[in-house]
């Protein structure tokens, strides 16, 4: 069995942004793929196209951005197996597990919420299970974005491989926003700042006005205002 370790690291340089989800069109505007939405939505405000590379197993892109080598992975193994994906592009670059932002789903937070975390469990994700294995570590950053629990009596299953509602949509819309900010704030000024920044903040309902801090616009990326 691979040791796995859990103390949090010292803060390292974000390497890599790994969004986890389930290849194909049928999961595409599912819970479970909120992590490629994110990796989707960074891939086009930073121009860095996305392409099926096999020795990644997955979709991979990589190009600069905010001043520095930026890389995107949306693993194309299923949830169950993202780790294998994962691995494969630390082994290629030799990269450190704590410079792997990993994007994804969670239960346990509601729609309208998101929550960064230097280190930690997979919490019952199975993405994350696989992550975690294959990285032998548990302490790298994460990004949790909320879809809420199972109403009435849907199982787990069913409701993270279900779409989202079209009332939903809006307050998903706000959240994406948000993930992509958060990641910027992680790549300009750091873990910590991020999350004092963007944990708070609560995007659910109409009325909400919560928006992240505007980033700095001389370091936005090319074009982007």
């Amino acid at each position: 069995m691979t040791q796995v370790k859990t103390q949090p690291p010292e803060e390292v340089a974000l390497q890599l942004i790994v969004g986890l989800g389930n290849p194909g069109p049928q999961y595409a505007n599912t819970r479970h793929n909120c992590g490629f939405m994110v990796v989707d939505r960074l891939a086009e405000r930073w121009g860095i196209p996305l392409a099926l590379e096999k020795q990644f197993q997955g979709s991979y892109g990589e190009g600069f951005a905010l001043g520095g080598k930026r890389r995107l992975l949306k693993p194309a193994t299923y949830m169950n197996r993202s780790g294998e994906a994962v691995r494969a592009v630390l082994d290629w670059y030799k990269l450190d597990p704590a410079s792997v932002l990993v994007v994804y789903d969670d239960m346990d937070l509601p729609l309208g919420r998101l929550r960064l975390r230097g280190s930690g469990s997979a919490g019952g994700h199975n993405g994350m299970k696989s992550v975690i294995e294959h990285l032998g570590s548990e302490a790298f950053p994460r990004l949790r974005l909320g879809v809420g629990k199972p109403k009435g009596h849907q199982d787990r299953v069913g409701h993270v491989l279900g779409s989202f509602e079209p009332a939903e949509q809006a307050v998903l819309d706000r959240v994406l926003r948000a993930a992509v900010a958060a990641v910027e704030c992680c790549l300009q000024e750091g873990l910590k700042t991020a999350m004092n920044r963007f944990n708070p903040l609560d995007f659910s309902g109409p009325d909400r006005q919560d928006q992240p801090a505007p980033l700095n616009p001389a370091k936005t990326a090319p074009g982007e205002s």
